[in-house]
């Protein structure tokens, strides 16, 4: 099993729940990844649902406190079983605390990714080659984050000022990822690399740790293999408060994931 495929493996109890263990492999900073809490919760929605149901289609919840590593307990729950789609809520706890509750739409994304009448083309970058790698950062930005380990990212060098202390104040981060073992992405793991970029913030001066309060993402199509392509973005701050845009493309071009979020954000004075 890939480093992906572990971290998501839940077994089933006879209440119904699910149980896995979260390492600090994929945590940043003292939290581990939302991103990687997302995809282990949709694992045991899958199992609920019917099998031909096999991909989240939608993903919609609220992040309540950070997951830490250690044991975790997942509960989902059916709401509705139609003939193309079920909706299920599923929850995320370790030990009293609530981690997350999420709204989860599963399907099979590839009956709904054709025809293709509108989309968002890929922006132009880089190539891989000529972008930098996430290894490249500064020692401190490496300072207890395993989930940098977890992938190989690379970054338009026009987007990665932030971390030599020159944020462009855009608002907008690019590159490229994929898993550092070589495990393909697919569906599932598309509500990972959703999240697994640098928060957007920190082009706009952020200081420190960006939660998550609400996330919502959409899984449009079943990606190749290969590279995935990625561009973060903000165009509203207001306090400590942003959204930050996701879109994924594969290495076709096409676009297969999207998301936003409300995250909280800390800035200098």
């Amino acid at each position: 099993m890939t480093d992906f495929d572990d971290a998501i493996a839940l077994t089933s109890a006879a209440d119904g729940t699910y149980r896995g263990s979260l390492s600090d492999e994929w945590s940043i900073g003292e939290a581990v990844n939302g991103g990687l809490l997302m995809a282990l919760s949709t694992v045991a929605v899958v199992d609920a649902v019917p099998e031909h149901h096999a991909h989240p289609l939608t993903w919609s919840g609220v992040f309540l406190s950070p997951a830490v590593p250690g044991e975790v307990t997942v509960a989902p729950t059916v709401l509705r079983t139609g003939r193309t789609m079920s909706t299920a809520e599923v929850i995320v706890r370790q030990g009293d605390s609530e981690r997350f509750r999420a709204l989860v739409t599963m399907g099979d994304v590839s009956s709904h990714a054709e025809p293709v009448r509108k989309h968002s083309p890929m922006p132009t970058f880089p190539d891989v080659e000529h972008c930098v790698s996430a290894s490249e950062a500064p020692p401190s930005a490496l300072t207890k984050s395993g989930l940098l380990q977890r992938f190989d990212m690379r970054l338009d060098p026009a987007t990665v000022g932030w971390a030599l202390g020159d944020p462009s104040g855009m608002g907008e981060i690019r590159g490229w990822i994929r898993f550092a073992d070589g495990r393909e992405p697919d569906p599932l793991s598309l509500l990972t690399f959703l999240d697994a970029f640098p928060p957007v913030a920190f082009d706009l001066g952020s200081v420190g740790w960006v939660p998550t309060i609400e996330f919502t993402g959409y899984v449009r199509a079943v990606p190749a293999a290969g590279w995935l392509a990625i561009r973060l973005r903000t165009s509203t701050v207001t306090g400590n408060l942003l959204e930050e845009d996701a879109e994924v493309w594969d290495s076709t071009g096409r676009l297969v994931a999207q998301s936003r979020q409300l995250a909280s954000a800390r800035f200098a004075a």
